[in-house]
């Protein structure tokens, strides 16, 4: 990598920037520290120095030097030889999501929606190859026995990070690319199978993405997860920008895709048109 090159992401990939830097403003030990922050995830909870480099795309002794010293601030715990997330990068997200227009303009939407159907909502946005989760259904009603029982996403999170390329969300935010901007997103990229029905011939899923254009709405069937569908609307604001996506997921035991798009396509419209001014 040399010395003016972008830092790199987990695996080696090039993190993407929102918009331009002069290269005088860029801090690049910043933007390295924050390389090696991002390389821990899901699949990858525990790094050491070695680990580390090789998602972050530096040396293994500036990796080590960032470890060492985001650990200093408190934003990572070690044990000597491996690295973790601490509780204080939490610090970010929580006030992201109090503080953001976003999350707070639509959490009402997604909890009338939740107790009118009883079904899980989310609206999520698009970073890089994957959805993040920027809010979610919480809703609590009353079961034929008397208790209580809350809406669940399937386990998602606030903050979860679904792939963008098998999740109704991501292909409805993906849609709303130009088609040049979808190019560029696909080039060079491999689609992962996650289930049989996951979508990753190339040529296939641009047909897909045309269609959701087409339809303003995208239907994703147990392409993220087995028993699990998922139907998506885009959030758009006044300028007729997508900003977003509004989402219901449902067991196929529960719902039929066909029963979801006649009884639920409808909520997801009619509230993304009330939210619009709100975006």
């Amino acid at each position: 990598m040399s010395r003016n090159s972008p830092p790199a992401g987990p695996m080696g990939a090039v993190l993407q920037t929102s918009r331009p830097i002069a290269r005088a403003d860029m801090i690049e030990g910043m933007a390295k520290g924050m390389a090696v922050l991002e390389s821990f995830d899901t699949q990858r909870q525990r790094l050491n120095a070695t680990l580390a480099a090789e998602r972050a795309g530096l040396t293994r002794a500036a990796a080590r030097r960032h470890l060492l010293t985001l650990a200093h601030l408190g934003y990572l715990e070690t044990d000597g030889s491996y690295f973790w997330l601490a509780p204080k990068v939490l610090r970010f997200s929580g006030s992201y999501l109090a503080s953001a227009r976003l999350p707070r303009a639509v959490q009402p939407t997604l909890n009338r929606l939740a107790a009118q159907t009883q079904e899980s909502f989310s609206a999520g946005v698009l970073d890089g190859d994957e959805v993040v989760i920027v809010g979610r259904s919480g809703y609590e009603w009353k079961n034929g026995t008397g208790g209580a029982v809350r809406v669940l996403a399937y386990g998602l999170h606030l903050g979860a990070r679904l792939p963008a390329h098998a999740t109704s969300t991501g292909r409805v935010l993906l849609a709303a690319k130009p088609k040049t901007g979808l190019t560029q997103w696909l080039k060079g990229r491999t689609l992962p199978r996650l289930t049989t029905r996951t979508i990753i011939d190339v040529k296939q899923f641009r047909a897909v993405i045309e269609q959701v254009r087409v339809d303003d709405c995208c239907l994703a069937v147990e392409e993220h997860e087995l028993g699990v569908h998922a139907l998506a609307v885009p959030l758009r604001n006044m300028q007729g920008k997508t900003v977003a996506a509004l989402n219901v997921v449902a067991s196929p035991q529960r719902l039929s895709a066909q029963q979801m798009q006649r009884d639920l396509l409808p909520l997801l419209f009619d509230a993304a048109r009330e939210l619009r001014p709100l975006m």
